[in-house]
């Protein structure tokens, strides 16, 4: 694998300094904007910082790729996660790596002209992740209460995104059944009876293949992804905002309540767990995105993750990808 080394204006050590500075700069103006939400009510215990690299290397094989980017999906901050760019490193041929954002999800997007058969064009950026715990609120739980005024980006989570059903009548039946056994409730045990609900009728089963919470319902079996998105589905059709975070192999949900002061949270819980991890999150793996209906540039349908993609304008050849997301040690 070549490293760039080029002796024009834009591999001096100026240029890739300032490169790097507008990248810190764009992420942290889009973190806030798109990522960062104001730490209120819950704990946070801070744990041992990460280094994560996060990259792709395509390999032509006897023949040639033109118009190469490869999209990565890159972790941004949230109250429990700070994210610092270390560095960037590319091969030979990499033309450039640029950030790309949507609502809470960010893309490395790698672009790289040209691919001569047998080349290898590389390229990684290499992170810090501040990482914490979310522990319960010391609030009470009759504090917590359903936003009755959502901004427009919240009352998103209350609609029905790929493989979350929230039309389904089944769904809808199902929501309907659970809300009135909470009916002399608190908010917050409304949500964790859906909770409940889903743990001890959904079975954990490991599946490959992504199915609906419909799907998971009929067979009474599902992993991580269908149950969260049965939980997220019952909370949006019964009016409290839900989403998706994912973070490298695994999914969980999180909810959104009011605290008595008012202050909209979004609380956590691990609903494919083996404990009882309702509003806490002993997690300490990085998340990649929150959210569960994103749209990707160069994709028709709205996507329910955003996950690595590899694009070429022109390919006489099948190339060796080799996705990068891996912690250093």
């Amino acid at each position: 694998m070549n490293k760039r080394n080029r002796s024009d204006k834009n591999d001096s050590p100026f240029f890739r300094a300032a490169t790097l500075l507008v990248a810190l700069l764009f992420l942290s103006t889009t973190q806030y904007l798109y990522g960062q939400e104001e730490k209120k009510s819950l704990k946070f215990i801070p744990q041992d910082e990460q280094t994560w690299k996060l990259g792709v290397e395509v390999e032509a094989q006897g023949g040639i790729m033109e118009g190469v980017v490869a999209t990565i999906p890159m972790p941004i901050d949230w109250p429990e996660q700070k994210i610092t760019i270390i560095k960037e490193d590319t091969s030979r041929g990499v033309r450039k790596i640029t950030f790309r954002k949507m609502v809470g999800a960010h893309q490395i997007v790698v672009s790289v002209p040209r691919i001569n058969a047998g080349q290898v064009a590389r390229a990684v950026v290499t992170i810090k992740v501040e990482k914490s715990f979310i522990e319960e609120s010391d609030q009470p739980t009759e504090d917590w209460s359903i936003p009755q005024k959502l901004t427009r980006q919240e009352k998103t989570y209350l609609k029905a995104s790929p493989y979350i059903e929230t039309k389904h009548p089944t769904i809808k039946k199902l929501a309907k059944e659970l809300k009135a056994k909470g009916e002399n409730e608190t908010d917050w045990k409304k949500v964790e009876l859906i909770f409940d609900w889903v743990r001890e009728n959904l079975e954990y089963e490991l599946d490959p293949v992504i199915r609906s919470p419909l799907e998971a319902l009929k067979k009474g079996k599902g992993d991580c992804e269908e149950m969260t998105s049965l939980f997220v589905a019952i909370c949006r059709v019964n009016k409290i905002p839900a989403r998706s975070v994912w973070i490298p192999g695994h999914t969980y949900p999180e909810f959104l309540l009011q605290d008595k002061e008012g202050n909209k949270v979004w609380i956590p819980c691990q609903i494919a767990g083996e404990g009882h991890d309702f509003g806490r999150m002993p997690e300490r793996l990085p998340i990649l995105q929150k959210g569960d209906n994103f749209k990707v540039r160069g994709l028709r349908s709205p996507q329910r993750y955003v996950t690595q993609r590899l694009t070429a304008t022109n390919a006489t050849t099948t190339p060796i990808v080799r996705w990068i997301m891996e912690e250093v040690q």
